[in-house]
């Protein structure tokens, strides 16, 4: 594809992706919920160094681009979930990819 010189469909579709996913946050929050459906704090403890403020953030725009669901159940207080959803689920060779490329690319720089 690359190869080939690109054409702009191919432009326009790795611009798509690119702004569903943009920024440091999306695909580890999309990767802590790929083991399951977790509260808004368990995602915050798994997602190292993200504010509540950028979680809360963050999770609306997957939602919006159909990537998570939030269920709202009808609890004192109200239990809030987060799934990630069959769409987000077709990323899962995309990040397990990137995880690959991560480490070479880790050991390559800094050699660990």
């Amino acid at each position: 594809m690359l190869s080939k010189g690109g054409c702009p469909k191919t432009a326009l579709s790795i611009k798509d992706a690119l702004e569903a996913l943009e920024g440091k946050w999306k695909l580890l929050i999309l990767f802590s919920l790929s083991a399951g459906p977790k509260r808004f704090k368990e995602i915050s403890k798994e997602v190292s160094g993200i504010t509540d403020k950028m979680l809360s953030k963050e999770l609306k725009h997957l939602e919006q681009n159909k990537l998570v669901t939030r269920n709202v159940y009808d609890t004192f207080p109200p239990t809030v979930e987060y799934n990630i959803t069959a769409h987000g689920r077709s990323l899962e060779k995309v990040m397990d990819e990137l995880h690959f490329w991560g480490l070479a690319h880790r050991k390559k720089i800094i050699g660990k």
